[in-house]
């Protein structure tokens, strides 16, 4: 099963669960001090909601596909490789507080996209050392990277 994954950056992360579970009668599948997701039947939804800064608009942070397998993340990253698309990947990377393998395009509008698949829990947010994943920071990619500067 693939859905649709939106993450977003928001000031006050209670209030935002609390929001979003009104909005789409479900609680957070994962919930941690910073961090919370959902896992949305109806419609078939992945979101995420990350905490930013008090005082902040909440604010997109990246949007991806969740896939069911490492297979479907080559697929997708070998399609969109042929499609003349910029790709970057990353497999067995932590961050989001799960294991994952991804495949990173951006948009016209420099919008970040991921491909990935949860392989497993993990006790981190951020990807470690280095890189892209889950930081504030939108610099912590080069320019020519089509990764984003933040993942889950």
């Amino acid at each position: 099963m693939s859905r649709i994954q939106l993450a977003l950056r928001v000031p006050d992360l209670r209030a935002a669960i609390t929001f979003y579970s009104k909005l789409f009668g479900v609680e957070p599948t994962k919930l941690r001090d910073d961090y919370a997701n959902f896992a949305i039947a109806d419609p078939p939804l992945k979101l995420v909601l990350i905490e930013g800064t008090a005082g902040e608009d909440t604010r997109l942070d990246h949007l991806g596909i969740e896939v069911a397998s490492t297979q479907e993340v080559k697929e997708a990253a070998t399609r969109l490789a042929q499609a003349g698309l910029a790709t970057a990947e990353e497999n067995d990377t932590t961050c989001c507080y799960a294991l994952q393998d991804k495949v990173w395009v951006r948009g016209p509008g420099q919008e970040p996209w991921e491909v990935y698949v949860v392989k497993a829990d993990a006790d981190t947010l951020a990807k470690q050392p280095t890189g892209s994943c889950c930081t504030p920071d939108d610099t912590a990619v080069p320019e020519q990277q089509p990764a984003a500067a933040n993942c889950c």
